[in-house]
């Protein structure tokens, strides 16, 4: 693993992302995006599984412009309560750019293909999904992402690939979301949406309180596929 430098696009400074890569190259990227626990070891390990299927993975720090190093875990209160601090401060509009950017890295880095997409857990499953919206990413992959039923208005927009992750007893999507997401992106033939029964939010969460191993190993089966399918 190693670290890289990605200038921010509005020139407002630099971010660090951490970064595995693969064994062989050239190789497609994948832009892993933190959920609000920051680049932590769940953030790493899931670096290392991208890697050992042979690819890049670039996961940037996206709370560098509130604080820089966030690397917390789901196990106490007062990491919980930072957690959420931080997600309420955070700006998503400049989380975009700064993926954007990501993407842009992602794709000069070296020893890549060219060819480099996202793949997002709870913040980052919501952000894969405006990425997909607002990209040009060759895929977008979305793991239980939160207040999806207020994009689904502009589903018609998403042109690549998006795999959609939900979880059936997420906390924070209640089913009523749940129907809304799934019929607001029903006639876009690029998003494929995949319910996962009597799990809870954040069951793929590496080490996680709610980490489901049956429902992680096939919805980490349908990202492989997807990832080898448009990434080379």
């Amino acid at each position: 693993m190693t670290s890289i430098t990605i200038k921010a696009t509005d020139n407002s400074g630099s971010f660090s992302a951490y970064v595995v890569e693969p064994a062989n190259k050239p190789a497609g990227a994948v832009v892993v995006i933190q959920e609000i626990f920051g680049v932590n070891a769940a953030m790493r390990a899931t670096c290392d599984w991208i890697a050992k299927m042979g690819f890049i993975a670039v996961c940037p720090d996206l709370f560098w412009r509130l604080e820089p190093g966030v690397d917390i875990t789901d196990k106490t209160k007062a990491e919980w309560d930072k957690a959420i601090d931080l997600m309420n401060r955070f700006d998503q509009a400049k989380g975009i750019e700064d993926l954007k950017a990501a993407l842009t890295a992602a794709r000069a880095y070296p020893g890549s293909n060219g060819k480099a997409g996202t793949i997002g857990f709870c913040l980052g499953g919501r952000l894969a999904v405006m990425m997909a919206q607002q990209s040009d990413a060759d895929c977008n992959i979305s793991y239980y992402g939160v207040g999806l039923e207020g994009l689904v208005d502009q589903a018609g927009s998403i042109k690549k690939p998006l795999l959609m992750h939900i979880a059936e007893n997420d906390e924070y999507v209640p089913p009523e979301a749940r129907t809304k997401i799934l019929a607001g992106i029903e006639d876009n033939t690029q998003i494929t949406a995949h319910v996962y029964p009597a799990v809870n939010h954040a069951f793929a969460r590496v080490n996680g309180i709610n980490e489901n191993i049956r429902a992680a190993t096939i919805a980490n089966g349908r990202s492989a596929e997807l990832l080898a399918r448009t990434l080379g």
